[in-house]
């Protein structure tokens, strides 16, 4: 009875921590894509760090297809979460409890551009999307690539111009796989490093 008492406080530890809330909420995004997106049609990438000039920057998903390049953050959280898409910091609030995080839109925004750089493209051709996951209620208004889990899959569906050839497509595949860091705990390691040293961009 301790040793499963024991296994049960860390498994809850787990869940309850951000690393345990982030990783649940990408295995939901995961099965979402698997089940409601044609693997013929979209390419995923997860878990993509990428160097750039002052450090790495971690993506959670990277969607290809001939409609665009999705580029998605997630973000596991309940309660009622209000903001605005030029707002620096968003509040989430669980009764008394008040939280304040960063604006997924900003987050995402550095993810957007260093694959811009990257890959050479012009930005019209990648789309930010963020999706809550969790028992979360938007109660201000939000844009449409700011969804909850499902809607996120909705969002890649309304995009239906032909934005890149195959070859095109192959090349950009080719060219994540090569700079994309390699996926060790060394290389998360160093991007939390990193990530204390970064300067916001907005």
């Amino acid at each position: 009875m301790t040793t499963i008492f024991i296994l049960m406080v860390l498994i809850l530890i787990f869940v309850k921590s951000p690393f345990g809330k982030g990783l649940i909420g990408e295995s939901l995004v995961n099965l979402a894509i698997a089940f409601r997106l044609n693997k013929n049609e979209y390419q995923l990438f997860k878990n993509v760090t990428i160097p750039t000039k002052d450090g790495t920057t971690q993506i959670d998903h990277i969607i290809v297809s001939k409609y665009g390049i999705f580029v998605i953050e997630t973000k596991n959280m309940k309660g009622w979460i209000f903001g605005d898409k030029n707002q620096k910091t968003w509040t989430q609030k669980i009764y008394k409890y008040t939280n304040k995080f960063q604006n997924p839109l900003h987050q995402n925004y550095k993810h957007v551009k260093t694959l811009e750089s990257l890959l050479n493209i012009n930005k019209d051709k990648i789309f930010s999307v963020i999706t809550f996951v969790g028992d979360s209620t938007f109660k201000t208004e939000m844009p449409d690539n700011v969804t909850y889990t499902g809607g996120f899959i909705n969002f890649i569906n309304s995009k239906k111009v032909k934005l890149f050839s195959e070859q095109e497509i192959m090349n950009i595949n080719s060219l994540i796989d090569t700079k994309r860091l390699s996926q060790k705990f060394k290389t998360n390691l160093k991007h939390v490093q990193n990530l204390k040293n970064i300067v916001p961009a907005f």
